[in-house]
């Protein structure tokens, strides 16, 4: 998915309000994407930037698409991370510079590893479902992946659960004995978690994580805190679980993984070290070099933006800067 802020290190979010001293409740900004599709952004933001290792949070829809295109975000490219594709409702056809063609439906995970350079699009088919919602992640990939091959990993089959009252998806990474398909660099968590009763739920926790809890859909209460849908509450480190209640059918997105300690600079669709590592990648893109060509989409590579006419800056996991 295309970022399409040219400095998101600069974008101040509409409101930042402290929760109590472990949680902090990010309200996220919507950002146009492509010519159809509006996301609500929740990472990064000026004071959170990562959770884990996941440096990029977009929630889209629930959206109205009968009538409409749709998704439409045409070839671009991507170094340094890794997309994490997962659909409430709707469908998208995923096309890459490797070849592969993959549509997605809801209960389906595609992973994409950009290594050192990979270029994708994103497109609702022409005959798709009316409505679209669901959310695009990025994964900060640590040294040395970032720097190795791309791939791209499609996954129909997650493992599911009920645990009480509550049912859980296994996006990435391990909970309660169970293990996702899905490829990791580093130690990380992504899973869907529906109230299935309206009593508390509980799920235990890695004390060495820092965890979120993003609000899909339905109104949620989590550690006596309100959550409304399209809302991101950082949870924190040091915790063993964490108590949520809602209405049944209320979806949250659990992400988590150990605090990532490598300083980041994003760029457009770019994640590196260093102002050179971005100017070089964007050069590339631009001469047609490294990222390879998405062959069976119909329209051009999208132009990448102009450089800012300051350095750009690396920044750690709390929004400090970082010498590059």
């Amino acid at each position: 998915m295309e970022r399409t802020e040219s400095m998101p290190a600069q974008t101040r979010p509409p409101g930042v309000a402290t929760v109590d001293p472990g949680s902090v409740l990010l309200p996220g900004h919507d950002v146009p994407l492509g010519r159809y599709t509006t996301v609500r952004r929740l990472l990064p933001q000026r004071t959170r930037r990562l959770v884990g290792a996941w440096c990029f949070v977009d929630h889209f829809g629930p959206d109205d698409v009968a009538q409409r295109p749709g998704m439409e975000v045409p070839p671009h490219p991507h170094t340094g991370l890794q997309t994490v594709t997962w659909l409430l409702d709707g469908e998208i056809l995923h096309r890459d510079s490797l070849g592969n063609e993959q549509p997605i439906r809801p209960g389906q995970l595609n992973v994409m590893t950009s290594g050192h350079g990979i270029a994708h699009s994103e497109r609702s088919p022409a005959e798709h479902p009316p409505l679209m919602h669901g959310v695009q992640l990025w994964v900060a990939l640590p040294d040395p992946a970032r720097a190795g091959a791309a791939d791209f990993a499609h996954h129909a089959e997650l493992p599911r659960w009920r645990d009480g009252d509550l049912d859980v998806t296994l996006l990435v990474g391990e909970l309660a004995g169970e293990r996702s398909p899905a490829r990791v660099h580093t130690p990380l968590l992504g899973a869907q978690l529906e109230l299935a009763g309206a009593g508390a739920v509980a799920l235990p926790l890695r004390r060495d994580f820092e965890y979120a809890l993003l609000a899909l859909d339905g109104a949620a209460e989590v550690d006596g805190v309100p959550l409304a849908p399209g809302a991101l509450l950082w949870l924190g480190t040091g915790r063993d679980t964490f108590a949520a209640r809602g209405e049944p059918g209320t979806r949250l997105m659990l992400l988590g993984g150990t605090p990532f300690e490598e300083p980041l600079v994003m760029w457009w669709n770019f994640v590196g070290r260093s102002h050179e590592e971005i100017v070089a990648a964007r050069e590339d893109w631009m001469a047609g070099r490294r990222f390879g060509a998405v062959a069976a989409d119909p329209d051009p590579p999208l132009p990448a933006p102009t450089l800012p006419t300051t350095r750009l800056k690396a920044r750690d996991r709390s929004g400090g800067f970082r010498d590059s």
